[in-house]
């Protein structure tokens, strides 16, 4: 198997998140849990963002926008957008 990945949440994402209403906090959660054990996971909805060093994760209608180092196996989440304000 597979080590999984250490995940560092950015302050902006790290209170988006806690502000978020309580069921879309848990799931969001949960997707950020899978995506530190195995970013390759298939199940998980990711897009490389065309241009860009970051990939997005698509958890209903949010969207984790993040970074990966494979070389030190890192996740850095940048941000957590509803769908429309993501890309901005």
């Amino acid at each position: 198997m597979r080590e999984s990945y250490n995940l560092l949440i950015r302050s902006q994402a790290k209170k988006k998140l806690q502000n978020l209403p309580r069921s879309d906090r848990f799931r969001i959660a949960e997707k950020l849990a899978q995506l530190g054990r195995n970013p390759d996971d298939s199940s998980l909805d990711i897009k490389k963002l065309e241009g860009e060093p970051y990939f997005r994760l698509r958890v209903g209608n949010w969207r984790i926008i993040f970074e990966r180092h494979d070389m030190v196996r890192i996740i850095t989440v940048e941000k957590i957008k509803p769908r429309g304000d993501a890309y901005k």
